[in-house]
C-alpha cells in the first residue's frame, strides 16, 4: 500500500532526526535497493509458475470434455438397447397374460357353481331337516346355508340367487314356526310325557340361536309372558289382591322358579332366562301393587304397609344378590354408626384412610360403569339395577311411616326431658346431658330403619323431622335455662331482669352449653350422613343449618345468662361499696370487704366454670364477664355520696384488688389459652376506673385539665357528677363548670407556661376563674398529676404510676399526647 506524503515525511523524520544520522543514508538506501530486487525476483518467478500453469489447466479441461462425449454416446447406446428389451418382452408376455386372465375366470366359476351346488344341496337338506323337525341338525345346517349365502352376496340379483334366498326364508319361516309351536307344549305337563320333548326342546334352542336375534327375543318374551299369565291371574282375584299378601307374591315366584330349575336347563345359560323372567315379575307385580295402594279407601295400615315394603326390599336383595348388580350400599350403617361418635372416638389416621380408600375405590367403580354405556341389559350385572324395580311404588304411600316415626319421636323427646335430672353421673367423661345423647341414639336408629326401607321422597321427609325433634329439643334446652325476675312486683323492686342463679344453676347451665356444643356439632354429621345416603336428587335440600343456630342460640343465651347471674351475685357487693363512708375515712388500709366478698364470689363460681366450659366457651365468658364487671364498677363509683381524698387512696387501691382479682380468673378456671386478650381488656376497662378516682384525687385547680387527660371521652354531666364526689357547693362548682364547658373537655394547648410548676394543694381549695388558665399546659398536667396521692400509701402512688403506664398504651387522646410531645 503506497504511503501518502504526510506518512513518508514523517517515516524520514523519523528515521533521520538531525543533521549527524544523515551518515546512516547511504546503507539505508542499499537496504532498501537489495529487498527491491529481492520482491522483483518473487514476482517474476511467480509469473513464470502462472504461466505454466495456465497451459496445464486447458490440458485437462479438452481431456474432461472429450470423456464426457464419450460417456453420453454409451448412454445413448445404452437406452436404445433398453427399449428394443422392452419390446421384446411385452411381445412374449402378450399370450401368457391372455392365458393367466382365463384361468382366474374359470377358477372363479369353477368356485362359485360348485358352492351354489353345495347352496342347492344344503337348502334341499335344510328343507328336509326341518319337515322332519331335526332341529340339531338343522342347527348346523343353518349355520352352512348362512355362510355360503355370505359368498354370494355380489350376485343377489341373478333370479337364481334370488330363487335360493327365498327358498332359504320360508325354510326359516317353518323352522320358527315349528319351534314355537313345540315351546307351546312347555309348562303344560307334557315335557313329563314325552320324555323325548325336553332334548328335542333343547336342539330347538340351537336352531333359535342360528335364525336372527329378534326370534330369540320373542321366544323369550313369549315364554316369560306364559309362565306368568297364571301368576296375574291368581294375584288379580279379590282374596289375594291386597296388601297384607304380597308376601305370597315373592313365595310364588321363588317356588315357581324351584320347580322348574330342571325344566329351564333346556335354555342355553347366554340366554339369562330366569334372569328375563324376574324381570318381567317385577314388572308386573309393580303394576299391580300400584293399583292396589291407589284404590285404598283410607290410609293403609302402617304395620301392614311396612311389612309389604321390607318384604318386597327383601326380595329385591335376593334378586340382585342371585343375578348381580344393583346391590344395597353396604356402608350405610357404618356412615349411620359414625354420628356423634366424636365425644369418645379415637380413630387413628390408618382407619380414616382405609375408610376414605374403600370410598373412593367404590366411586370409582360407579364411575366406570357409567361410561359404559354399552353393556346390555339383559344381561346379568350389566347394569339392570333390582332394588326399588317394586319397592319405589310404595314411596307415595309412606307419609303415615313418617307421620308415625315423628309421633315416636316426639313422645320419646318428651320422656327424656320429663326424665332429665339435669345433672351429671359421677364419673362421666363428659359433661353432656343424657338426654341429648339419648334423643341422637332414638333418630339413629330412626335413620336406620327408613334407610333400610328408602332412600327417596321418604328418607327427606323424615330428615325434616329430625330437623323438627331437634328444634324442638333445642327450645326445651332455652326453657332450662334460669330467666330473670319479671312481672309488677320485680319491676316495683328493681329487680327486672336480674337473674339469680345457685352454684348447681351454674353447673346446669354449663350442662346446657356443652349438650347444645354436642348437639350442633352431630346436627351438622347427621347432615352429613343423610346427604351421603339419600338419592342425590336429595342432597342439595339436606341441611341442618338453621337446626345447628338454635342451638348456638342457647350457648349464647346460656352464657349470657351466666354472666348475669354472676352480676346478680354481685349486687349485694356493689351496694356495699356505694354505703361506703368514704368521705370519712381516716387512713388507707387493706382491700375493703367488698372487694373480698367479690373475690369470694369468682374463687367459689370460676373453678367450676373452667372445669365444665370448653376453652372456647370459656373464653367468650370470660370476654362477656370483664365488658359487664369492668363498666360496672366505674359507673358504681358514681353511685356514692362523696369521696375524700383518703377515701379516693383506699378506692383506687380497691381499684387495683379488683383488677388483679379479674386478671387471676383464667388461673382459677384452669383454662390459660386466652388470657392474653382477655388481660388487656380487663386492664383497659379497669383502668378507666383507675383514671376516675385520679380525677377526683385531683386538685380543684386542676380537676377539669385531669379529667380531659385521663377521660377524654368523658361528658359534662360525669364532670359534674365528680365535682359533687369531691364535696365542692354548687356555687363552687358552676364557675369551673362554666369554664369547662368554655374550653371543653381535653388538654389545650398553653398560652402562658410557667417557669415553676406550682406545689399541688393536699387538701381541695376553691378556685380563683383565673387558676385554670395558668396550669393548662401539657407538663402542668404531668407534673400534677404524678403528684397526685402524695401522703397516701405508698401503694397508691405506684398505683398511679401503673396507671400512666397503661394510658401511654392509649392510640389517641390528649393523655398521650404527654408522653409522645
Amino acid at each position: 500500500m503506497a504511503m501518502d506524503k504526510s506518512s513518508a515525511l514523517e517515516y524520514i523524520n523519523q528515521m533521520f532526526p538531525n543533521e549527524a544520522s544523515l551518515s546512516g543514508v547511504e546503507p539505508l538506501m542499499q537496504k532498501i535497493q537489495n529487498e527491491i530486487r529481492t520482491v522483483d525476483a518473487g514476482i517474476l518467478t511467480a509469473v513464470r509458475q502462472q504461466s505454466n500453469s495456465g497451459t496445464k489447466a486447458k490440458q485437462d479441461l479438452a481431456a474432461a470434455t472429450c470423456a464426457v462425449e464419450e460417456l453420453m454416446y454409451k448412454i445413448r447406446e445404452i437406452k436404445t438397447k433398453a427399449v428394443q428389451s422392452e419390446t421384446m418382452v411385452q411381445e412374449i408376455c402378450r399370450d401368457i397374460k391372455k392365458l393367466d386372465f382365463a384361468k382366474k375366470h374359470i377358477t372363479t366359476t369353477i368356485t362359485a357353481l360348485h358352492r351354489l351346488t353345495m347352496l342347492v344341496s344344503a337348502v334341499e337338506q335344510l328343507q328336509a331337516m326341518a319337515s322332519k323337525r331335526q332341529y340339531k341338525e338343522a342347527a348346523a345346517q343353518l349355520e352352512a346355508v348362512n355362510q355360503l349365502c355370505s359368498h354370494f352376496e355380489a350376485y343377489r340379483d341373478i333370479p337364481k340367487i334370488i330363487e335360493l334366498r327365498e327358498k332359504f326364508k320360508n325354510i326359516k319361516q317353518i323352522l320358527k314356526s315349528h319351534v314355537f309351536s313345540d315351546f307351546s307344549s312347555l309348562g303344560t305337563g307334557k315335557e313329563t310325557e314325552e320324555t323325548n320333548l325336553l332334548q328335542q326342546l333343547s336342539d330347538a334352542c340351537l336352531v333359535v340361536d342360528a335364525l336372527e336375534p329378534s326370534v330369540k327375543e320373542e321366544l323369550v318374551n313369549n315364554f316369560c309372558n306364559r309362565e306368568l299369565t297364571s301368576y296375574e291371574q291368581i294375584f288379580e282375584g279379590a282374596e289375594l289382591a291386597k296388601l297384607d299378601k304380597t308376601e305370597r307374591r315373592y313365595a310364588w315366584i321363588k317356588r315357581r322358579m324351584r320347580s322348574n330349575e330342571e325344566i329351564w336347563k333346556i335354555f342355553p345359560s347366554s340366554w339369562h332366562v330366569s334372569y328375563r323372567l324376574c324381570i318381567l315379575f317385577c314388572k308386573k307385580t309393580r303394576k299391580q301393587l300400584e293399583e292396589i295402594l291407589s284404590n285404598l279407601k283410607e290410609k293403609p295400615d302402617v304395620g301392614t304397609l311396612l311389612l309389604a315394603l321390607q318384604r318386597t326390599l327383601e326380595f329385591e336383595d335376593e334378586l340382585a344378590e342371585k343375578f348381580g348388580g344393583g346391590t344395597q350400599n353396604r356402608e350405610i350403617g357404618n356412615e349411620i354408626e359414625e354420628i356423634g361418635r366424636g365425644i369418645n372416638s379415637s380413630t387413628n389416621a390408618s382407619d380414616i384412610r382405609k375408610k376414605y380408600e374403600k370410598r373412593l375405590a367404590a366411586h370409582q367403580g360407579t364411575d366406570s360403569e357409567e361410561k359404559d354405556g354399552s353393556k346390555d341389559l339383559a344381561v346379568p350385572g350389566a347394569g339392570f339395577n333390582f332394588c326399588g324395580i317394586i319397592s319405589s311404588c310404595f314411596e307415595p304411600h309412606l307419609t303415615v311411616y313418617v307421620e308415625l316415626e315423628e309421633k315416636t319421636l316426639m313422645e320419646s323427646l318428651e320422656k327424656l326431658v320429663q326424665e332429665e335430672t339435669w345433672d351429671i353421673e359421677e364419673g362421666s367423661q363428659n359433661s353432656i346431658l343424657s338426654s341429648s345423647m339419648q334423643l341422637f341414639l332414638i333418630i339413629k336408629r330412626s335413620l336406620k330403619r327408613c334407610s333400610a326401607l328408602t332412600k327417596s321422597q321418604t328418607l327427606y321427609n323424615l330428615f325434616k323431622v329430625f330437623q323438627r325433634i331437634l328444634k324442638a329439643y333445642a327450645t326445651k334446652l332455652f326453657a332450662r335455662i334460669p330467666k330473670g325476675g319479671t312481672g309488677i312486683v320485680a319491676a316495683a323492686t328493681g329487680m327486672d331482669g336480674q337473674i339469680k342463679t345457685s352454684d348447681r344453676d351454674e353447673r346446669v347451665i354449663c350442662y346446657i352449653v356443652n349438650s347444645a356444643e354436642y348437639c350442633h356439632k352431630t346436627a351438622g354429621e347427621l347432615s352429613e350422613s343423610v346427604s351421603k345416603i339419600i338419592d342425590p336428587q336429595f342432597a342439595d335440600g339436606v341441611d341442618m343449618s338453621e337446626v345447628q343456630d338454635e342451638f348456638s342460640a342457647v350457648i349464647t343465651k346460656s352464657l349470657v345468662t351466666l354472666v348475669q347471674g354472676l352480676e346478680t351475685k354481685f349486687d349485694n357487693e356493689m351496694a356495699a361499696m356505694s354505703r361506703v363512708p368514704w368521705a370519712t375515712l381516716e387512713s388507707v388500709g387493706d382491700q375493703s370487704e367488698y372487694v373480698n366478698a367479690i373475690n369470694l364470689i369468682l374463687t367459689t363460681s370460676i373453678p367450676a366454670l373452667g372445669s365444665l366450659l370448653s376453652p372456647v366457651y370459656f373464653q367468650f365468658f370470660l370476654d362477656k364477664l370483664a365488658s359487664s364487671l369492668g363498666p360496672r364498677f366505674y359507673s358504681n363509683i358514681f353511685k356514692c355520696k362523696q369521696i375524700s381524698e383518703t377515701g379516693a387512696q383506699q378506692m383506687l387501691l380497691d381499684t387495683q384488688a379488683m383488677k388483679t382479682i379479674l386478671l387471676e380468673i383464667p388461673s382459677l378456671g384452669r383454662q390459660t389459652s386466652g388470657a392474653a386478650s382477655y388481660s388487656k381488656f380487663v386492664s383497659r376497662e379497669m383502668s378507666k376506673a383507675e383514671a376516675l378516682l385520679k380525677v377526683i384525687l385531683s386538685p380543684v385547680d386542676s380537676v377539669a385539665d385531669t379529667y380531659g387527660a385521663l377521660l377524654p371521652e368523658g361528658t359534662p354531666m360525669e364532670f359534674q357528677r365528680i365535682l359533687e364526689l369531691k364535696g365542692l357547693k354548687k356555687a363552687d362548682q358552676q364557675s369551673i363548670l362554666d369554664d369547662f364547658n368554655k374550653h371543653g373537655p381535653g388538654i389545650k394547648q398553653t398560652q402562658i407556661t410557667p417557669s415553676v410548676a406550682p406545689a399541688p394543694p393536699v387538701a381541695p381549695v376553691v378556685p380563683s376563674p383565673n387558676v385554670a388558665g395558668l396550669i393548662a399546659s401539657r407538663e402542668d398536667v404531668l407534673t400534677r398529676a404524678a403528684a397526685l396521692g402524695r401522703g397516701a400509701a405508698t401503694t397508691g402512688f405506684k398505683r398511679f404510676l401503673a396507671l400512666t403506664e397503661a394510658a401511654k398504651d392509649r392510640k389517641d387522646g390528649p393523655f398521650r399526647k404527654l408522653f409522645n410531645p
